[in-house]
């Protein structure tokens, strides 16, 4: 089964975490400041908080998104 996925830069976007392996993420909401093939950077009120796509899925701009759809260099996920 393909995962949707989101085919645009995610820097700078609001993101918020809606579940996560590790409980104590979900509800995080803040800037997308970096990304790489297997993690995020959100700025959550001036601090950087990093973690792994695989676990958690996001809210993007009202979009729902399962982070194991996202995990690909940026520049991958890009193409299509």
């Amino acid at each position: 089964m393909k995962l949707p996925t989101l085919h645009q830069e995610l820097i700078g976007k609001e993101a918020e975490i809606i579940t996560s392996t590790n409980l104590h993420q979900v509800g995080w909401k803040g800037k997308v400041v970096d990304e790489t093939k297997m993690m995020l950077k959100l700025d959550i009120n001036g601090q950087v908080k990093t973690f792994p796509k695989k676990n958690v899925t996001l809210r993007i701009e009202g979009l729902t998104i399962i982070g194991k759809a996202l995990v690909k260099r940026p520049e991958e996920r890009l193409k299509g």
